[in-house]
């Protein structure tokens, strides 16, 4: 495991039925598919020989639409699901090899986890919901409620602490369900489609309030969504799931430039590229282009390689000349209005 890599998880398989073992060791030997499984043993594959890490601070989306298995993955991380096979690393921990005491007291320390359902204890009020984490530690009462209180404040929720679950919308109940899982201030944040139960307009405010907490507090993320809109605009890098199985990962502009299969171009195409894709991943190559077009005019716009392709497209309008594209202060491509037009094309979803 890499020092910046917080959460590795090694060919992880999760078959449900009352023979998995049998059913994996088929899988393996017969090179038996998802249906051949179901009907030869009456089990299925939830998922399927996955691998991937997590680095730190990072907000690493997994999606896919239902029935892709990653719900299921995200429940393998803290073992709330045990794998048929494979290896989970957490923090260096050896996840799978924790006994049941050790597991307990791992997530009440490491992890904290939001799911859709809010899941708030409506006996108690918003501040004893929060501080609940805290109790389970046996952390003194004065100490708890102030934390608490705290991470309310954060959330900006701090007026509401003594109402109750009933007493608060559904996003505000969410924003809850929130602060309680950073109460403890875990290492890693697990969260199962946590805003798609909500409205749209009250959905894009907890986006943004997530994003908002997420560069104050710098948690390592797993957010799971089906929603490629909320993917790209929340996570860092994006892992796209069929079947149980990992299809792609990469960044929201890996993905939707260089999809890994016709699924994964299907599922990108109605993205707009217009803030997803970024000045480099446009370019021609200076050198290549001199060569083949001569000199740039000495007025040609520049822009660093990390601008998005609306800018681009703006900047184009004015100026039939190539942009310059800088890298720490050095030229290094050129973009024309074709490459332009050649990238939105190209992201056009044809009927």
């Amino acid at each position: 495991m890499r020092d910046d890599t917080v959460i590795e998880i090694s060919n992880v398989w999760k078959i449900f039925g009352a023979r998995p073992l049998d059913a994996l060791r088929a899988i393996r030997e017969e090179g038996l598919d998802k249906p051949q499984v179901l009907a030869k043993y009456n089990a299925v594959v939830g998922v399927a020989d996955v691998s991937l890490s997590v680095n730190r601070g990072e907000i690493f989306c997994i999606m896919g639409l239902s029935g892709s298995g990653k719900s299921t993955l995200v429940r393998h991380f803290n073992r709330l699901l045990e794998p048929t096979d494979g290896k989970i690393e957490i923090e260096g921990t050896d996840v799978m090899g924790l006994g049941p005491k050790e597991l307990q007291s791992f997530r009440n320390q490491k992890i904290g986890m939001v799911f859709q359902n809010f899941a708030l204890m409506p006996h108690r009020s918003v501040l004893d919901n929060v501080a609940m984490p805290l109790e389970i530690r046996q952390v003194s009462k004065n100490d708890r409620m102030r934390q608490a209180a705290a991470i309310l404040d954060i959330v900006e929720l701090g007026a509401w602490g003594a109402k109750f679950a009933h007493e608060l919308s559904g996003g505000m109940q969410q924003r809850v369900g929130l602060a309680r899982a950073l109460a403890a201030n875990p290492d890693v944040l697990l969260m199962d489609e946590p805003f798609s139960a909500l409205d749209p307009l009250i959905r894009r405010q907890l986006q943004d309030e997530f994003i908002r907490l997420s560069k104050i507090l710098k948690k390592t993320t797993v957010f799971i969504t089906h929603d490629l809109d909320e993917a790209v605009r929340i996570g860092d890098r994006i892992a796209i799931m069929r079947d149980g199985r990992l299809v792609q990962t990469g960044t929201a502009e890996e993905i939707v430039m260089n999809p890994a299969d016709d699924y994964v171009a299907d599922f990108v195409a109605g993205i707009s590229r217009l803030k997803v894709v970024h000045a480099h991943a446009v370019m021609q190559p200076l050198e290549k282009y001199l060569a083949e077009n001569g000199p740039v005019p000495a007025d040609a716009p520049r822009v660093d390689g990390s601008e998005t392709l609306s800018t681009l497209i703006n900047l184009a309008i004015d100026t039939s000349a190539g942009i310059l594209v800088e890298e720490n202060g050095t030229d290094v491509g050129v973009i024309t209005r074709a490459d332009l037009l050649r990238t939105v094309i190209e992201g056009t979803e044809v009927s």
